[in-house]
């Protein structure tokens, strides 16, 4: 087990440099089945592997609780936050900065990491946090999306395409580590020390260097 979290950690590190928002694609007019098949996979990728902060987010979404229903339920909070974002933003009705929007995403993921290294359950404001932090991501997403080069003759099924690739993505992170996980975490007190703790002060040291390149950036 100290293998594999060896090897989890030195994965982190040395992705700090990953770019979650690189995603460049010419688009071809197509039929609605392709168009919606092509946005799915676009989603997904943005997820997986491109997401690489959006991937740490849901990590630490996973790491607090070992029942699967609250985790599905934290991620189904951030859903509904992202896509509402996602929609008022590929719709003209906000227009967030990406100065602004990149540094608070990696802030989204510290201030969780600590939570999940100082709290042993979850509290009750945990789930305004993730649907706020939601809010931001979905910006992210936005932003993403928008890049691709959006067809305005199907507008809104490249939307919900894209979103449910996304979806998707993120379902798979979290299956994938319940079941790689779930036997070591029933042993509760062991699991916290040996797995989440690191897992997440890893985590955390990565986001705030994210935080920090990020602000530096856009000075």
């Amino acid at each position: 087990m100290k293998k594999a979290f060896v090897f989890f950690s030195i994965f982190l590190l040395t992705t700090c440099y990953a770019s979650a928002h690189t995603i460049n694609y010419v688009l071809d007019k197509e039929s609605d089945s392709d168009l919606f098949v092509t946005y799915v996979k676009l989603g997904f990728i943005h997820i997986i592997p491109l997401g690489f902060d959006h991937i740490l987010f849901i990590l630490c979404v996973f790491f607090l609780n070992t029942d699967i229903k609250k985790i599905i339920l934290q991620a189904s909070v951030f859903t509904v936050a992202h896509s509402i974002t996602l929609a008022l933003a590929v719709y003209g009705v906000i227009h967030p900065p990406t100065n602004l929007v990149e540094p608070l995403i990696a802030i989204s993921i510290a201030c969780l990491a600590i939570e999940n290294i100082v709290s042993q359950k979850i509290k009750p404001w945990r789930i305004i946090m993730i649907f706020l932090f939601g809010l931001v991501h979905g910006m992210g997403f936005a932003g993403a999306l928008q890049d691709l080069g959006l067809p305005q003759y199907a507008l809104a099924t490249s939307l919900v395409s894209f979103n449910l690739g996304v979806e998707i993505g993120q379902l798979c992170i979290i299956i994938g580590m319940y079941l790689l996980l779930k036997n070591i975490a029933a042993k509760k007190m062991w699991y916290r020390k040996a797995i989440v703790i690191p897992a997440n002060i890893v985590i955390g040291i990565i986001a705030f260097y994210w935080t920090i390149e990020r602000i530096l950036s856009t000075t």
